[in-house]
């Protein structure tokens, strides 16, 4: 997959390897993510320099920072992520389409939606995968689109549902977590997720993962990009 680490365990499998190899290899598993409602123009400055220093996949804010970001990292490898129908996914359809556009227009290069988790609660999978398929169409060839599926809310059947309908509406990701509901990344979501999805599809971890051995049990685990705000914590 484009853009995607190989999935490999680089804290494992590091013994000969450099020390800034593993470095770096370490730090393209990171979405370095700032999504806090009262983040500053200042903070996420700061985010992307840091990104750009530890060599980070991306930076992960939210949509009314996505041109600051943008032009911050214009010089650099490191991509804009942003959110879509974010923290609840209870917008519509038609709101999250537009929301992703405009991101796009903006420079978001991934776009982390929250699908339609009543939707998903009630057992219509058709508008679950109808909501992520027209983010995805949005998108089309100019972005990447994760699906957040909350895993925390979900039991294991609505967790193999979702995978289901994220890779039939053409995502690229699926998601564990926002990181505001009452649970994040588990190794056994994250295990199951990639079992669902396949060896070629992404699986991201995100939600709670603040050291380096969680961030080497999510990637064991089948996870093969991580979201978290403790990015430089990460590094080992």
């Amino acid at each position: 997959m484009v853009g995607v680490v190989p999935q490999t365990n680089v804290i494992r499998h590091h013994t000969h390897s450099s020390t800034v190899e593993v470095f770096m290899q370490q730090s393209q598993y990171i979405d370095h993510t700032l999504l806090a409602p009262e983040a500053t123009a200042a903070q996420i400055a700061q985010l992307c320099d840091e990104a750009r220093t530890h060599g980070f996949f991306s930076v992960c804010v939210n949509p009314c920072r996505v041109a600051q970001a943008k032009a911050a990292l214009a010089a650099s490898p490191v991509k804009v992520c942003t959110v879509i129908g974010f923290p609840l996914g209870a917008t519509t359809t038609a709101s999250k389409a537009a929301e992703a556009r405009e991101a796009l227009q903006n420079g978001a290069d991934e776009l982390d939606m929250v699908m339609n988790i009543g939707y998903a609660k009630e057992g219509d999978w058709a508008a679950v995968q109808a909501d992520i398929a027209a983010v995805v169409q949005a998108a089309g060839d100019k972005a990447r689109v994760k699906v957040i599926l909350e895993t925390c809310l979900l039991d294991d059947a609505e967790i193999r549902q979702a995978c289901a309908a994220a890779v039939k509406a053409g995502a690229h990701f699926v998601k564990t977590s926002t990181g505001f509901a009452k649970g994040g990344a588990t190794v056994e979501a994250v295990q199951l997720m990639r079992a669902c999805v396949g060896p070629d599809f992404g699986v991201k971890a995100s939600g709670g993962i603040r050291t380096p051995e969680a961030f080497a049990a999510m990637i064991a685990a089948g996870a093969n990009r991580i979201g978290a705000s403790a990015g430089i914590k990460l590094l080992s």
